[in-house]
């Protein structure tokens, strides 16, 4: 390989890289206790490209452990806390449909790159015609390409040891749903929602750990196929062979309305 050859790969790499640090910033060197085991960027924080762990037995669901590092999560945090949603003590949900707030529109920005750039593509890059491969991508490109991504936000925060009941998001919307989850880490169940597209039982559990800062993404079987649950009581929130440290949990959920229930 020539000089020439080296340069060029030297300078693509540096525009990637460019790229990246517009899309999620410069990464930090803090971690939280509770996650650095499974985050595979061992030097702390966010790494600089998005990992994607594939849940290998449920299709269409996958998971991005390093999606925000600490310093983006607690600037995210704050951007929630000025809209004043949950000012009042009895208030533990907020929902949004059609414009979204700057900073919902921002997070929905950078999901799509990190899907980008699990395959090494970015709009940016002029690649907007490339579709990331199907069999290996965290979002279809047909969901991938939508304008909006998402248009509909719900905004929860669980005390310990409040959770979700097992449940398949509502057919209002449409396939392809991101969960953020802040704060604090926590198990999320997965079940059949029925035994047609499973050989597992009801009864049958795939727990899945979301640390904070983590994004899921959920479409095709994942998104209609099998219910979610977060139970928080105790005993339910132990991973690999420990009880989670539970704190106040913040999670930020985006969907896309179908167009008969927008209109």
């Amino acid at each position: 390989m020539g000089n020439d050859d080296l340069n060029g790969d030297a300078e693509e790499e540096e525009v990637v890289k460019a790229l990246l640090r517009d899309a999620f910033g410069e990464s930090s060197s803090s971690s939280s206790a509770e996650d650095d085991e499974d985050v595979k960027n061992p030097g702390g924080g966010a790494a600089l490209i998005p990992n994607w762990e594939k849940i290998r037995e449920i299709d269409g669901l996958w998971i991005c452990k390093d999606f925000l590092s600490p310093d983006q999560q607690s600037s995210l945090l704050s951007s929630i806390n000025k809209e004043g949603w949950l000012n009042d003590a009895s208030s533990n949900q907020a929902m949004r449909f059609g414009d979204l707030p700057r900073w919902a529109v921002e997070l929905s920005d950078s999901i799509r790159e990190a899907v980008f750039f699990s395959h090494g593509l970015t709009e940016s890059a002029g690649v907007a015609n490339c579709d990331p491969s199907e069999e290996g991508s965290p979002f279809p490109s047909d969901l991938l390409w939508r304008e909006p991504l998402f248009d509909q936000l719900i905004m929860n925060t669980y005390e310990p040891g409040e959770g979700i009941c097992a449940h398949v998001d509502l057919m209002r919307f449409e396939d392809g749903i991101a969960i953020v989850s802040l704060e604090s880490s926590c198990i999320m169940h997965f079940t059949p929602a029925d035994n047609r597209d499973s050989s597992n039982s009801h009864s049958e559990k795939i727990p899945v750990y979301l640390n904070e800062g983590s994004l899921v993404l959920m479409s095709g079987k994942a998104r209609y196929h099998w219910k979610h649950e977060i139970n928080r009581k105790p005993g339910f929130q132990v991973w690999k062979g420990r009880e989670i440290d539970q704190r106040k949990r913040t999670s930020i959920t985006l969907r896309k309305l179908c167009p008969t229930a927008a209109s």
